[in-house]
Parts: structure tokens; C-alpha cells; sequence
């Protein structure tokens, strides 16, 4: 098991975290994806030094755990806003509005997609599917998911998320 040493990038309670989440695993690296959301959850993503940490947890290589972070795209491999917004681009989306809503969104935060506000606040992601096609277009903030979203009412929406 590995050892915990005074100049880890994690805190004593992700470490901890971490590790009793491993210890329910036959093998360590099953842990990985919600390891990485522990570490996500403190910090808002995971810098090449968290990701080597949890790496060295879970008795992995860093690249190996960076396939992993790079591959599910809810693990933020650089800095994003305070809050996320993903908008979905699916074909159900895309048919109920998502142009109209993707090109409010920059004109109303003054990004693009993959971008974050000059202030911090947002970063605006695209994403492929929310599993809400009934009720297209859909955005999540977070993790609150938002439907039936109209253009005309991000002001509102938006201002719940300082």
C-alpha cells in the first residue's frame, strides 16, 4: 500500500478519502474515475501533480490514469470556471434550438465553446448527450440539469449562479 509523505499535493482528507475508496476494490485502479472526482470536487479540476497522486493511491502509472481522465469527459484536465455549463449538441438538441441557445450563450458570456469567462465564473462545454432528449434543448450548470431551455431567459438562469 502506498505511503502517505509530507509533500503531497492532496490534502490529509482526499488522501484518506482516496484510500478507503480503493480499499473496496479488488484492484486499486477500479477507484480511478471517482478518485479523480474526489480530488476534482476540492479543486475544480486535475493538474498533472494531483493526477500523478492519485496515481501513486491507486498503484498506477500517471499515463494510465491519464487515459482515463482524458477519456471521460467530466474529468477537467485544466482549469475551468467556478461553474460548468454543458450544452448538449445532440441531434435532439440541436433540432429544438441548440444553435440559437449555443450563440446566446456567447453572446451573453462572451466565449466560446471549451472557453471560461474573463471573471472566473463560467466555463462553457459542449457535451454530446444529457439523457433528456424529451425535453430539448438541455444545458446542465453543475450538476443541476436545465431543460426546455429558451434563449430569451439565461439572464435569469444564469444569475443563480454567482
Amino acid at each position: 500500500m502506498p505511503t502517505v509523505d509530507d509533500t503531497s499535493v492532496l490534502s490529509p482528507a482526499e488522501i484518506e478519502a482516496v484510500t478507503a475508496l480503493a480499499r473496496q476494490y479488488e484492484a486499486r485502479r477500479g477507484a480511478c474515475i471517482e478518485a479523480l472526482r474526489i480530488v476534482q470536487r476540492s479543486h475544480g479540476w486535475i493538474s498533472d501533480e494531483r493526477l500523478r497522486e492519485v496515481a501513486r493511491l491507486l498503484e498506477m502509472s500517471a499515463d494510465e490514469l491519464d487515459g482515463v481522465a482524458t477519456f471521460y469527459n467530466l474529468i477537467f484536465r485544466r482549469p475551468v470556471g467556478r461553474h460548468v455549463i454543458l450544452i448538449c449538441d445532440s441531434v435532439s438538441c440541436w433540432i429544438m434550438g441548440y444553435e440559437t441557445l449555443r450563440d446566446a450563450f456567447h453572446t451573453q458570456l462572451g466565449v466560446r465553446l471549451g472557453e471560461t469567462t474573463s471573471d472566473g465564473r463560467f466555463t462553457l462545454l459542449p457535451i454530446v448527450c444529457l439523457g433528456a432528449c424529451d425535453h430539448a434543448p438541455t444545458i446542465m450548470i453543475d450538476d443541476d440539469l436545465h431543460h426546455d431551455v429558451d434563449a430569451a431567459h439565461l439572464d435569469a438562469l444564469l444569475e443563480r449562479y454567482p
